[in-house]
């Protein structure tokens, strides 16, 4: 096994490793400050491109300043994505609950007989009998303390997270009385050949869980901009991206949330939003790097 060798450089060490590779620094004290405030290794992820590891050098005419406005854009476009999403997934819970009481029974989220995967279904059980139990919300602690424990389906669907809403809906069982026949009408849309689309399970599915993976990457503050996403939700081959690496990661996930937007005035107000957003900062991104079509806005509108 290998030793780790290299030290953390002081702030001082690293504003001197970004001009020993050749990066241009304007104001030492810009750096200085943006280094303790953002991290020199978080920072990092924003030079990638632009440095050469044959020379060990950055390219020419590097500033750390314009690594700063990548930064910025960023955080501007994980934080207008993060609000695009909480309103897919505010809306998801309230049709799933919708959905589920087609069977008139307030605690079916917690039968089996719903599910077409019973290993699966007892493993989301576990995750959400776990979730209810940790949560303070004083009308699950009502239900819970009682009620014998028995949480009924819009306490249950509210407190699961994210992801196990995600594999709960993964998990429903299909056809025409389905609770999925049910929610899947929320989520029809005209395709790119002008024909109306009723999801799969398969296929609402993947659009779900990918919006999942981008919703806890900017939950967490994880870098997006020249960042692999290795998910590919699917799409029709009508409504995919001309180019096939456009087919996975960003920019395929936005497509896919852009039929999950509660409505046409959320996802115009985000799109608008985004165009704006690429608009400040032309000067500075590279849209190649958010896996982004040159012809984006022509899916995104549509």
């Amino acid at each position: 096994m290998n030793t780790y060798s290299k030290k953390l450089l002081t702030v001082e060490q690293q504003l001197e490793a970004y001009k020993t590779a050749g990066m241009i620094i304007n104001s030492d004290d810009e750096a200085r400050t943006a280094l303790q405030n953002i991290g020199y290794y978080r920072l990092r992820g924003y030079c990638f491109h632009l440095y050469d590891n044959n020379a060990k050098k950055y390219l020419n005419s590097v500033n750390f300043s314009d690594i700063l406005k990548l930064y910025e854009f960023d955080t501007e476009l994980s934080h207008l994505i993060f609000s695009i999403i909480t309103k897919i997934e505010v809306s998801l819970r309230s049709r799933l609950i919708d959905a589920l009481l087609i069977y008139n029974d307030a605690l079916i989220w917690s039968e089996p007989s719903i599910y077409s995967d019973k290993q699966h279904f007892y493993q989301n059980l576990s995750a959400i009998s776990s979730e209810i139990a940790r949560s303070s919300d004083v009308f699950i602690q009502h239900h819970f303390h009682n009620y014998d424990g028995d949480v009924p389906i819009w306490t249950a669907v509210e407190v699961m997270s994210f992801g196990t809403l995600s594999k709960t809906i993964n998990n429903l069982k299909t056809g025409t009385s389905s609770a999925y026949s049910v929610l899947s009408r929320h989520y029809c849309y005209t395709s790119q050949r002008g024909n109306l689309v009723a999801p799969s399970l398969r296929m609402f599915s993947s659009w779900v869980r990918s919006t999942v993976i981008l919703r806890n990457m900017c939950a967490h503050n994880s870098r997006i901009y020249n960042r692999t996403i290795n998910t590919s939700p699917q799409l029709l081959r009508v409504d995919q991206p001309t180019e096939r690496s456009n087919r996975c990661g960003l920019y395929q996930i936005i497509l896919a949330m852009k039929y999950l937007s509660p409505s046409a005035k959320d996802w115009s107000e985000f799109k608008n939003d985004l165009t704006a957003l690429f608009k400040r900062y032309e000067s500075i991104i590279e849209l190649n790097r958010l896996n982004f079509p040159t012809d984006w806005e022509t899916h995104l509108n549509s």
